[in-house]
C-alpha cells in the first residue's frame, strides 16, 4: 500500500522557502502539566457538551491534507473555532517546532471528538525553528491567540508553552520512543480561551521567543458555508 503525502512549503527561521514532506498528522489533546488548568479546559469543553476524555493526554490522527499554511478557511456552519498551539515537526532526521491552530467544528465535537478533529482545516504558520535553538529556555516560549468581535480584535489565549507537556514527554507518550516519526506533524495542545471557546470569522495566532525575541505569526479568515436542511 502506498502512504498518502503532501508537501508545504516552509522557511525555518525566516530563510529560504522550501518543501516539507508530511506523511502524518496527530493531534495531542489534554496535554496540560497542571491538573487544575487541566480540569478547567475539560469543563470548558463540557459546558459545550464535549464529554470528557478517556485518558490524557490522547492523541488523535487526522488527514494530512488537513494541515494548511492557507490565510482563509471553509467551514461547515458558524459553530467552529481555533486553537493556538505549538506545533511539532519531524523532518530530515531533525525536530522543528512552529505555530498553529487546531480549528475545531463545536457541534461535532459533542457527540464524536475524534470526528470533529477531521471536519476542519488546521492552519499551521509558514515558518519553523531548529527545536534545538529553543529547547534550551523552551519554558520561557509564549503563545497567544485573538478573535474578531465585530470591530474589536480581543486577546482570546495566552500563556506559556509550559503549561502543557513538554515535547519530549508528548513524543515520549505518542509514539514509545525518543523521536517522531520521519514526516509527522504533531499538534501539541491548547490554552484555555478567556471568556470562554466561541466563534470567529478571523483567527491570529503566534509563538513568542522572548529570549531570542522572535515570533512566529498567523492568520486565517473563516468562510462558513450554509448548511441546506
Amino acid at each position: 500500500m502506498v502512504l498518502p503525502e503532501q508537501s508545504l512549503r516552509l522557511t525555518v527561521s525566516g530563510g529560504r522557502e522550501r518543501a516539507f514532506s508530511v506523511r502524518q498528522a496527530v493531534i495531542a489533546g489534554w496535554t496540560g502539566r497542571d491538573p487544575a488548568a487541566l480540569e478547567k479546559h475539560i469543563r470548558e469543553l463540557e459546558e459545550l457538551g464535549v464529554p470528557r476524555p478517556s485518558s490524557v493526554p490522547i492523541f488523535y490522527r487526522v488527514s494530512i491534507n488537513r494541515v494548511v499554511t492557507s490565510a482563509v478557511i471553509e467551514v461547515s456552519g458558524d459553530r467552529s473555532s481555533g486553537e493556538a498551539e505549538f506545533v511539532l515537526v519531524q523532518s530530515g532526521g531533525r525536530l522543528y517546532v512552529g505555530a498553529g491552530s487546531d480549528h475545531t467544528d463545536r457541534v461535532v465535537e459533542t457527540y464524536g471528538v475524534a470526528v470533529s478533529k477531521q471536519m476542519c482545516d488546521k492552519p499551521v504558520a509558514p515558518e519553523l525553528w531548529n527545536f534545538s535553538d529553543v529547547s534550551g529556555h523552551w519554558d520561557t516560549l509564549l503563545l497567544r491567540s485573538w478573535i474578531w468581535e465585530g470591530d474589536r480584535r480581543v486577546l482570546y489565549q495566552e500563556g506559556p508553552v509550559s503549561t502543557m507537556r513538554a515535547p519530549a514527554d508528548l513524543i515520549e507518550r505518542c509514539t514509545g520512543n525518543t523521536e517522531l516519526p520521519e514526516g509527522t506533524v504533531m499538534f501539541c495542545g491548547t490554552l484555555a480561551a478567556r471568556g470562554g471557546v466561541r466563534p470567529s470569522r478571523r483567527f491570529e495566532f503566534e509563538l513568542e521567543d522572548p529570549v531570542r525575541g522572535h515570533r512566529i505569526q498567523h492568520a486565517y479568515d473563516v468562510v462558513s458555508l450554509p448548511i441546506a436542511a
